[in-house]
Order: C-alpha cells, then sequence, then structure tokens
C-alpha cells in the first residue's frame, strides 16, 4: 500500500490483496462518563459513548441528525480516558469499525463500534461570559493525545 498526498488529494493505491481499508475519524461529545473495566489478564478496557452531529439541507429546511456510536480504548489510553474525561467532554476518536453480532430472543441484531488507536482530549466550546473571563482549561495537565493498540 502507498499513500501519496498533493495539495490535500490523497491518492490510494494498493494491489488486489490490499484492496479494503477500515478506517474511522470522529469528533464529538461523550454521552455519559466513560465505563473503565479490565480483562481477566488486567489490561484496562474503557467504553467512551460519542454522540456525533451532522447537518444538511433538505429542501430549504436545515434538518441535523445525530449518530451515537460506542468507542472502545485499551490500555493506558484507557485509564487516561477514564480519568480525564467525564459526560459532556468533546473527542476526536480515530480508529476502526466492528461489528458486533449476537441474538436476542431469536432475533439476530447487531451493532458497530470504533476500536480507537487514538484518542484526543479537545477543549470544551466557551460561552461569551467565559470567553471575556480568564480562559481556564479543565484539561491543564492532560496529554493531549495518547496511542496504544489494541491489546489482541
Amino acid at each position: 500500500m502507498h499513500l501519496n498526498g498533493t495539495f490535500g488529494a490523497d491518492i490510494l493505491y494498493v494491489s488486489k490483496e490490499q484492496a479494503m481499508f477500515n478506517r474511522i475519524i470522529l469528533i464529538g461529545n461523550l454521552t455519559k462518563d466513560v465505563e473503565l473495566r479490565h480483562t481477566p489478564g488486567g489490561t484496562p478496557i474503557a467504553t467512551i459513548p460519542v454522540a456525533v452531529n451532522s447537518k444538511y439541507k433538505q429542501g430549504d429546511e436545515m434538518k441535523e441528525e445525530v449518530l451515537f456510536i460506542n468507542c472502545v480504548v485499551f490500555g493506558r489510553q484507557a485509564e487516561s480516558c477514564g480519568q480525564y474525561l467525564s459526560k459532556g467532554n468533546p473527542v476526536l476518536v480515530e480508529g476502526r469499525l466492528r461489528e458486533n453480532k449476537w441474538e436476542k430472543d431469536g432475533v439476530q441484531k447487531s451493532r458497530c463500534e470504533v476500536i480507537a488507536s487514538t484518542v484526543r482530549f479537545l477543549p470544551k466550546k466557551q460561552s461569551d461570559a467565559q470567553t471575556s473571563a480568564a480562559p481556564s482549561n479543565s484539561y491543564d495537565e492532560v496529554p493531549q493525545e495518547v496511542g496504544d493498540l489494541e491489546p489482541f
């Protein structure tokens, strides 16, 4: 695989054996606090529920669509997310999509989630009252990016 970018355009060259690509980047706000748990082997796993808003025009009317997407983070990055993120915090999540399938009451169900490779903590939007006051960042000592690969 070879990536070549010129003037903001990326060209992807792949052979027939590598003709698939699974990558996603989301920017949104947490809908709940981070759920931090551990595998039996002790690896931290965090679930980050993110809401992503999209606006589009339909005829003369502006519409808004909201997607609710669970993002799963592993290792040191999961611990950082659990420590510093809470409901309402904006984040940028980069990773890959994974589909979970299960059966409930004889009905097949599925849901997509993001397996995060990178989570960036973004600054909160400031209201007009906060903008005129001294800037305060609740992330004063938080790393802007932590990367960690899936442990399995």
